[in-house]
């Protein structure tokens, strides 16, 4: 058979969020965060490594190794450090420059607020990076202002342009507190639009202070809210910032009565350029959705245009939240044309937590006006074409994992009675599967090229139960399953044809484990 790529596109032990894919010379790149896998906190690997795949061959990804540790900045400080979400861009010497922030005790107070934007450079793009600076004034003073999280950089024709900030998401502080303080927030949200923006900000500014250990004084001190994405230049030596940073997207408690308003900026700044449009990606004050707004100026005019994106297909066919498909959390990713074809990269999250995220990308399509239409989450991804139903695929490569009450989440161990991919065992050779299989649970995988008689088998394990077996909405039959301590498998034959979902909808009062799905 054919080697497949399928989501997520990297080895199931690795765990690569906040992707920013780019194309250097003839291979496709990923740059990311490092999550550990069962983690309990973001990034918690503290280095960056490299992963990078042959342009005419997506299914071939090559591990590059640690391209740069926490430890090298020597700025870093504590017992521990994390390297967040990443960027890296070719300079006009034709170097590569990787930029960064870190967390450790570093900056004028040990908050990552109010830490420079880390850089290092490296002669090839995926090789060793070293150590280099930090964005700076032209005084050589640290660059801090607004909020210098999750930076962006693109070489605009020699002009390298960067874009940076973060904002507080009532959606994401909710999640975070879980139900109650859902509803808190929200209710709190809804009296804040009754207000100007002039009261608004004057509010803002006694939980900015607490959040981001800065005076009154000096989060009044810009035109704008301390909170938003920002634009600015920097010098040939990419570190010195040489213009005024500008406001190309509010925060969420600026775009009220404007067109981002419920889709306001977050965090995970990420910039493109394509043919004379602007495109800036980025995660909306919803935290599960990669939106985008385009301009034709690089620091001024952005209009919102769409979601690109949501880890649980929220929004998607008008998806409510309350029916998303996945369990959601934060997103983080970007756009990267590959021979022709555009791609949106995006990670899930795994582990009933929001700490082992997991790199995925679906196709899209630029329109002729610059739109794109929100990408659905598919198990077949990077791939060509639908997945060919023959050999085994890994139960983790599930694209909807659903008991029909799933959570949004935020910087936390989720609390929750849900299914969930795990795994066993330790190192590379560990079993990785979906676990809490409850009464009622959908697992879905989209799609396979179907072409006529199919047998399909089940590895399962625990409790006795049966599996309706769907394509689409066409039921096929079941497959029925004693309790059993061990893996065994369990099988269904039945025709098909076509490019069609496959969905397996749980039913038993016991809870059980999937490990694969296997067709002959």
């Amino acid at each position: 058979m054919k080697k497949q790529v399928f989501n997520p596109f990297l080895p199931l032990w690795e765990y690569i969020p906040d992707g920013e894919p780019h194309v250097f010379g003839d291979r496709l790149y990923l740059f990311g965060s490092h999550d550990t896998e069962g983690g309990q906190r973001y990034c918690a690997e503290g280095n960056y490594v490299g992963w990078s795949a042959p342009l005419e061959d997506l299914s071939d990804w090559r591990y590059e190794g640690i391209i740069y540790e926490a430890a090298q900045d020597p700025r870093v400080k504590g017992d521990f450090a994390d390297l967040y979400a990443p960027d890296v861009v070719q300079g006009n010497d034709g170097r590569y420059y990787l930029y960064y922030t870190v967390s450790g005790g570093i900056g004028n107070t040990g908050d990552g607020h109010n830490t420079a934007v880390g850089v290092a450079v490296c002669d090839t793009p995926a090789g060793k990076y070293q150590y280099y600076g930090f964005l700076r004034n032209p005084d050589g003073t640290p660059f801090l202002r607004y909020l210098p999280a999750d930076p962006a950089v693109i070489n605009d024709d020699g002009v390298i342009r960067l874009y940076y900030g973060w904002s507080l998401s009532m959606v994401a502080a909710g999640a975070h507190g879980g139900e109650e303080a859902g509803r808190n927030a929200s209710e709190q949200l809804a009296q804040l639009k009754k207000l100007d923006k002039q009261t608004i900000r004057h509010f803002l500014v006694n939980v900015e202070q607490m959040m981001f250990h800065r005076t009154p004084e000096q989060l009044l001190a810009d035109q704008e809210d301390v909170m938003g994405a920002n634009h600015a230049v920097l010098a040939d030596d990419m570190l010195t910032v040489i213009s005024e940073p500008t406001r190309i997207v509010p925060g969420q408690f600026m775009s009220f009565g404007t067109d981002f308003e419920g889709h306001a900026f977050y965090e995970a700044a990420s910039i493109r350029k394509i043919g004379d449009l602007y495109y800036f990606i980025y995660s909306d004050e919803n935290s599960n959705m990669l939106s985008y707004a385009t301009s034709k100026y690089p620091d001024r005019g952005f209009v919102y245009r769409g979601i690109l994106n949501s880890n649980g297909d929220v929004g998607l066919k008008g998806r409510k939240p309350e029916d998303r498909l996945n369990m959601t959390a934060n997103n983080h990713g970007s756009l990267e044309c590959v021979n022709g074809q555009w791609y949106i990269f995006y990670h899930r999250q795994t582990h009933n937590s929001t700490y082992s995220r997991q790199a995925c990308a679906e196709k899209v399509t630029i329109l002729p006006d610059g739109s794109i239409a929100q990408a659905e989450c598919t198990s077949r991804g990077l791939n060509d074409r639908a997945l060919i139903p023959q050999g085994t695929y890994p139960a983790a490569i599930a694209c909807n994992l659903t008991n029909g009450h799933m959570p949004h989440a935020t910087n936390r161990v989720v609390n929750a009675d849900i299914p969930y991919i795990t795994h066993s065992g330790e190192g590379k050779d560990a079993q990785r599967f979906i676990a809490n299989i409850m009464d009622g649970t959908m697992i879905g995988f989209k799609y396979f090229a179907f072409t006529g008689e199919t047998k399909l088998t089940v590895t399962v394990r625990g409790g006795s139960g049966c599996f309706d077996v769907y394509t689409d909405d066409e039921k096929q039959g079941e497959i029925s399953f004693c309790a059993n301590g061990d893996w065994h498998t369990e099988s269904l034959t039945f025709s098909a044809k076509g490019d069609r979902a496959l969905y397996l909808h749980f039913r038993g009062a016991e809870r059980c484990e999937l490990l694969d799905i296997q067709f002959i």
